[in-house]
């Protein structure tokens, strides 16, 4: 057929000859031989049926048929690079997981373990975005998020990470000295350290409602500190500074590692729990499931450490 493509081979190799006026060079810049080039050439000449190039004084020239088309032929290669290494940024963007989380969970249980997501997955690098703001997921904030609440996601795909459940947490310390903590009514003896967080939607146990469940009274539910992220609460906590609601998520890893303790067995649940949430056209994409596979694992291995 007339309109037959060429072989891009031979089309690149007279582009390159063309450009250097030089078969010698252009075998250098494509790797092959001078002959190579040389047989391309004629190649080409053949297919098209017209003499692209003749040497004249020790030089090679274009004929009027090898520079009608030159200009293209470069412009088509260049359009080709830039094609090539557009799939070559999207290949590697693509690798890269941007993951939008509450600062508390980033801080208290998710950055402690990356070093094994790295491990295991060390082609796929991670962009946290510790933020409190909603991101848009369908407009590309993130490629997934770690959110927390009752489950409704609507357009998401969403699994199940933990569910919280409320708790007293202090310092091993504090069950020492004149006023250990043994029984509910000895809080009345320490400060309690406060989260000024409420959720969209729901309510979220506070001092108030876990001394009601516990059947503690005498003790002031308003007094103490307040804080807005649970990091500072924990970190409050683990200064001996006061007793504390934890929650599973943030405290699992402190209680296993002794630097917390549990005092009393009285817990409240909630309907409150992390989820690991993506777009759901996005959701089995390579390197989002292999992350959130990870998550769920690493939820598993710590919830059993706990």
């Amino acid at each position: 057929m007339a309109d037959r493509l060429p072989s891009l081979n031979a089309l690149r190799a007279f582009e390159a000859a063309a450009r250097h006026a030089s078969f010698r060079q252009a075998a250098a810049e494509l790797h092959v031989t001078t002959a190579a080039i040389s047989q391309q050439i004629k190649a080409l000449e053949a297919d098209l049926g017209t003499p692209l190039m003749r040497r004249s004084n020790g030089a090679w020239q274009l004929t009027q048929a090898g520079n009608a088309g030159l200009a293209e032929l470069r412009q088509g290669f260049d359009r080709l690079h830039e094609a090539a290494r557009r799939m070559r940024l999207a290949g590697r963007q693509q690798r890269r997981v941007t993951v939008s989380v509450v600062p508390s969970f980033a801080a208290t249980w998710l950055v402690p373990r990356l070093d094994r997501f790295k491990q295991a997955h060390p082609g796929i690098d991670l962009l946290l975005d510790a933020t409190t703001a909603v991101a848009d997921l369908a407009r590309g904030d993130a490629d997934m998020a770690v959110r927390y609440g009752r489950g409704s996601f609507p357009e998401l795909s969403a699994v199940r990470l933990f569910e919280d459940d409320v708790f007293p947490v202090c310092s091993p310390r504090l069950l020492e000295g004149r006023h250990a903590l043994r029984d509910p009514a000895d809080l009345t003896h320490h400060t309690l350290l406060h989260l000024e967080w409420a959720p969209a939607t729901g309510e979220y146990p506070d001092w108030r409602a876990w001394l009601l469940a516990a059947g503690v009274t005498g003790v002031d539910p308003e007094r103490g500190p307040r804080f807005t992220q649970h990091s500072m609460v924990l970190q409050a906590a683990l200064e001996g500074q006061g007793v504390a609601l934890g929650t599973t998520s943030h405290v699992v890893d402190d209680l296993a590692a002794g630097r917390l303790v549990w005092p009393f067995d009285l817990c409240m649940p909630t309907r409150f729990a992390y989820w690991v949430v993506a777009p759901r056209e996005n959701a089995d994409r390579p390197d989002i499931a292999a992350f959130r596979a990870w998550l769920i694992d690493e939820a598993g291995r710590s919830l059993a450490s706990g």
